[in-house]
């Protein structure tokens, strides 16, 4: 299988719409750091300090975050040797078996069709805070359109907008973090120093054992959703080994900065018996942590500049949703895994046919929470909500294939632009892990006197498909898994 279109006679290349390498070093940084950073760290990090206490949300966002680090270098390995917009559909199919990364391309798509969606609802929300006598249906299509603009003229007008909005966001948490900083040592004026008492209060620093540790992974997790983009953007950078090696190697130091120690201050200037993190309605902006540590450092208009910001996150999350599908569906389309039509780009480079379609299943998604108790919408979020665990595991999978098979057709790690360390305990590690964690998304259900067969399929729902799309994809093409000596480990090019 080819790995791109630039396997094609100069001629060709020359003639024909191809993917434009315009995503500059700049960008590509801003798309790894703004994938990890959304509102799973504005809202919900408050919530998983007051489920497993400040000692308890540390210890699982690490150990997520350490998981979340091998990914990263694993994808960063595949990704500089053979930069493809394809990026883990290819590998699965290049590395693993044709029809797994059939499964894992429509995968993909389908969850960051539907993310679409859902960021349309959650910016509803977000605008009733400023205007909430206009419909919200308003604002929704507004941003639908906004997204659609940013993405359909040329790939320069998705990487210009996600290094604005990721900039935002990281504006924020180091704002966020300074105060805290200060504040915990006691030169904040107005915010007396706890120092660890927060850490010590009731059953702090570890609140509800294993089972409260194991849900606030599942929040980590999720929070940590989209770190992988620069996979996918690493079709359309330029320089794509030297750039990708230089983002990859920054993933630990963000994961620390913008993650660990922002729950760390979290945790030693909020007590976890606070009535505020309790709260689970994550369309009050006034629940956010970060709100509560502005008021408290004088800044009156916390709650208006944390609602924009999480505007922001919201439509970097949109923006990037639209992005990755589209490329994914041109992709599969060039492999021959999707209708050829979307295989066409215009003169600029832009899968248009591909933006389209995402751009309408996004939209019809979105119209289902209309539709009677929004049973319809729910459903559709169940179904993409553990498609990005089944990503990673993914990644994990091919990473391991990759470079078993790469070693026995003889290649020198030597020759790889970023070559993963701790392999095979990194891919091994970060697999199990999310297999764990993928399996235990709603372990509640088996506890009691009977099980929940109904949440256990809302829950669940995504494996099996996942699973039928491969097996069917086998049975009618007679697909297998590849062997080493026989994987295309050809390098991609970097032009």
């Amino acid at each position: 299988m080819n790995s791109n279109l630039n396997d094609a006679p100069a001629s060709a290349q020359q003639s024909a719409p191809h993917l434009k390498r315009a995503l500059k070093p700049r960008h590509l940084n801003m798309i790894a750091i703004g994938g990890s950073i959304g509102t799973g760290l504005f809202v919900a990090s408050g919530s998983t300090v007051a489920t497993a206490g400040p000692g308890g949300a540390l210890l699982a966002y690490a150990l997520i975050g350490v998981m979340v680090f091998f990914l990263m270098t694993s994808l960063g390995e595949m990704a500089a040797y053979i930069p493809d917009s394809g990026s883990f559909s290819t590998y699965g199919s290049r590395f693993v078996d044709d029809g797994f990364g059939f499964a894992m391309g429509w995968n993909y798509w389908y969850n960051w069709a539907v993310t679409i969606a859902a960021e349309l609802v959650a910016a509803q929300l977000v605008m009733n805070f400023w205007f909430p006598d206009v419909p919200g249906i308003y604002w929704s299509a507004g941003f639908l359109a906004i997204m659609f603009l940013l993405n359909v003229f040329s790939v320069k007008g998705f990487g210009e907008a996600e290094f604005w909005f990721a900039l935002i966001k990281v504006v924020a948490v180091v704002i966020f973090i300074g105060i805290g900083l200060a504040s915990i040592v006691g030169i904040m004026h107005g915010i007396d120093a706890p120092g660890f008492s927060n850490f010590t209060t009731g059953d702090a620093p570890f609140v509800g054992g294993l089972q409260a540790m194991i849900g606030v992974a599942m929040i980590a997790g999720f929070s940590f959703q989209g770190t992988e983009l620069i996979g996918v953007a690493a079709g359309e950078s330029e320089h794509p080994h030297k750039s990708i090696p230089k983002a990859i190697r920054q993933v630990f130091w963000r994961i620390l900065m913008f993650y660990i120690l922002a729950i760390f201050v979290i945790g030693m200037l909020i007590p976890y018996t606070d009535p505020n993190l309790l709260k689970t309605d994550s369309s009050d902006i006034s629940t956010s942590p970060f709100t509560l540590l502005f008021q408290r450092a004088g800044l009156a208009a916390a709650a208006g500049v944390m609602n924009a910001v999480i505007l922001s996150a919201i439509l970097s999350a949109g923006n990037s949703g639209m992005y990755a599908s589209t490329r994914m569906l041109y992709m599969m389309a060039v492999h021959g895994q999707a209708p050829r039509v979307f295989a066409q780009l215009s003169k600029s480079g832009v899968p248009r046919q591909a933006l389209l379609a995402t751009t309408l299943v996004g939209a019809l998604c979105f119209l289902t929470s209309f539709i009677g108790d929004k049973t319809v919408y729910t459903w559709l979020l169940n179904t993409s909500g553990m498609c990005g665990f089944i990503v990673w595991l993914g990644i994990a999978a091919s990473h391991y294939r990759f470079r078993k098979g790469f070693l026995a057709q003889g290649g020198r790690l030597e020759d790889l632009p970023y070559r993963a360390k701790w392999f095979p305990f990194g891919p091994l590690f970060a697999f199990s892990l999310c297999l764990a964690i993928t399996l235990g998304q709603n372990y509640q259900a088996f506890i009691g006197e009977r099980i929940d067969w109904a949440g256990l399929a809302a829950t669940y729902i995504s494996l099996p498909l996942f699973l039928a799309i491969w097996w069917g994809y086998r049975l009618k093409h007679g697909s297998r898994f590849v062997r080493y000596e026989e994987m295309d480990v050809r390098a991609g090019d970097d032009d």
